[in-house]
């Protein structure tokens, strides 16, 4: 089938694009002798992620205990929730994937060890936690010394919690401005998180994991300092209008949107059939990955999406009118892929102009 035989709005894969963007990140983590567990939460797929643990990733990252249920039963048997998991009804959950595979998560207070260990009273193997390190991002995360040698005396007064290692997110590097900014924030997110990690040999609890996060970093190919055990990238492979801006081109995206035009009401005004309901609202406003518009549009230089509604998108541009007809197909690059996926149940994956297969976005909608 020819992809503009495709019903519209559509999420199409790029099939070559997504292999070299999965080939050229495990690439990158083995040269840096690092492991690469990356996050899922961009494509919910385990179709993806399964591509991603051949090509050579140790195990596969989620948010949420929803996606990690999701992907298990796909057969992916090594997975780390990088969250937070409260609540006895999530922790019993997490406690029955544990019988079957090897599951790890988040936390970052006693409250939060306390409940752990109650729910995990006579389970098979201890829970396995990784403490969350806040080097910048301003989220989730222990920020003071003193509380992290408190949590970490938690665990080690429990029977049923066992210290997996620490893990951080340097989410901020997404607002630097330059790429040698990018790269201070980088080196200061990782040597904080490496401070806690050194910090919990001193208390006698050998870290088995370091681990790091974000696209930009790793894309701009920064060296990964030594002590860091794995990277957590997410993006990367399928990519979007904002962390192309980091490469300065978008030769590198896997993912678009096909829609159509289904109005042109003026001689600048041109109707797409996607909204808010299938590329989200999202931009980006500062820094490497600012991005203009709320979406590109792949086969046209400098046309972007100047406002959405919920079913329609809106392009204000004479010349785009004039080289478009109701009825005539376009693809859209994203600002932000990750929440766009989350909006469609299925993806196409494609080559060239012929679609390849269906992939089925399993992991759709599990937000707890």
């Amino acid at each position: 089938m020819n992809v503009n035989e495709l019903d519209t709005p559509a999420l199409l894969i790029d099939q070559e694009i997504l292999l070299e963007n999965i080939r050229s990140m495990q690439e990158y983590a083995d040269a840096n002798g690092v492991k690469l567990r990356p996050h899922t939460k961009t494509h919910k797929m385990p179709y993806v992620a399964k591509l991603q643990k051949k090509a050579g990733a140790t195990g596969i990252t989620v948010a949420k205990t929803g996606e990690a249920e999701v992907m298990a039963a796909r057969g992916l048997d090594d997975i780390f929730i990088a969250n937070q998991v409260v609540g006895k009804t999530k922790l019993e959950r997490v406690r029955k994937l544990a019988e079957s595979i090897d599951v790890s998560f988040g936390v970052d207070s006693p409250v939060q060890i306390k409940q752990i260990e109650e729910v995990f009273r006579g389970a098979q193997k201890p829970a396995q936690v990784l403490v969350e390190i806040e080097v910048g991002e301003k989220r989730s995360g222990i920020i003071e010394e003193s509380d992290f040698r408190t949590l970490l005396e938690a665990i080690r007064t429990t029977d049923h919690v066992h210290f997996r290692g620490v893990f951080s997110h340097d989410g901020h590097t997404y607002k630097a401005e330059s790429a040698e900014q990018c790269r201070e924030l980088f080196e200061e997110a990782s040597d904080r998180t490496l401070r806690f990690a050194q910090i919990a040999r001193d208390e006698g609890m050998e870290p088995e994991t370091v681990s790091i996060g974000s696209t930009p970093p790793f894309l701009l190919g920064f060296d990964i300092p030594n002590g860091i055990t794995e990277i957590r990238p997410g993006t990367y492979v399928f990519m979007d209008a904002s962390q192309s801006n980091v490469l300065g081109h978008y030769g590198r995206c896997a993912a678009t949107i096909l829609t159509t035009v289904i109005s042109k009401p003026t001689r600048e005004r041109v109707i797409m059939d996607v909204g808010a309901k299938g590329i989200t609202a999202q931009t980006r406003s500062v820094g490497i990955t600012a991005t203009k518009g709320l979406g590109k549009i792949k086969e046209f230089d400098d046309v972007f999406i100047d406002g959405v509604f919920d079913e329609h998108a809106i392009i204000y541009s004479e010349g785009f009118s004039s080289q478009v007809e109701i009825g005539a197909k376009v693809r859209i690059i994203p600002n932000h892929i990750c929440p766009v996926c989350n909006l469609h149940e299925r993806a196409w994956l494609i080559s060239g102009d012929e679609v390849v297969d269906e992939i089925p976005v399993e992991a759709r909608g599990k937000l707890s």
